[in-house]
């Protein structure tokens, strides 16, 4: 992997926006009332940085959980209302992010709509307009190399030489996959930054040491 790099592709949640704990909050609750009783850190164990899809099929495979058809539809409204009521950027990424010297964007295995939303919620959104990418315009999420790839393909950029900036450990696996350098941020309360760490990334807690992190 080439350094320094030329592109660097932003993970959302957990490293844009603080939403991690309201989102798998709410995922918890729902489980809970389809009969699976998890604890939230058993929920963000298991299905923190998935996709939705990739996050059904794990509950079916591991626990014989079918979710209704209706289910990740009502998961979104709810997971939103949370959002509304307490969403907040990541502290000092909107500084971070106008600072850059270099080309960004963010890949998320959220869907396109509900980065517009959540980036929209908190004053991110003109920042990133027309360089998101969602795992659902590939093949295969998290924790395969897909997105970031793709991702690189559309912003004119060798993965080799694109840095990502991750919270979770699907997401490093991703970057790494993709030959690509990872950064984890490990700056909210759901993150573990031992568990980044182990998993190959530089470990950060602070936005305002990206810049740094880049050179």
């Amino acid at each position: 992997m080439a350094w320094p790099p030329t592109l660097v592709i932003f993970d959302c949640d957990g490293v844009l926006v603080d939403s991690e704990l309201p989102a798998n909050r709410t995922f918890r609750l729902m489980l809970a009332e389809q009969g699976l009783d998890l604890s939230l850190a058993e929920t963000v164990g298991l299905l923190k940085g998935l996709s939705l899809p990739a996050c059904a099929v794990l509950l079916r495979e591991r626990f014989d959980l079918a979710l209704p058809d209706d289910f990740f539809d009502r998961l979104q409204q709810r997971t939103y209302q949370a959002f509304r009521d307490e969403l907040s950027a990541v502290p000092g990424i909107k500084d971070a992010v106008e600072d850059l010297a270099l080309p960004f964007c963010v890949a998320s295995s959220g869907a396109i709509e509900k980065m517009h939303f959540t980036l929209g919620l908190t004053g991110l959104l003109d920042l990133f307009r027309d360089r998101m990418y969602s795992a659902e315009q590939v093949a295969r999420g998290k924790p395969f190399p897909d997105l970031f790839l793709h991702a690189a393909q559309q912003m004119g950029h060798s993965p080799d030489t694109c840095v990502v900036v991750e919270d979770s450990l699907p997401g490093v696996k991703a970057a790494q996959a993709a030959g690509m350098s990872v950064l984890g941020f490990a700056g909210t309360e759901l993150a573990d930054g031992d568990e980044l760490g182990a998993a190959g990334a530089t470990v950060f807690s602070d936005m305002r040491d990206l810049g740094a992190l880049l050179v």
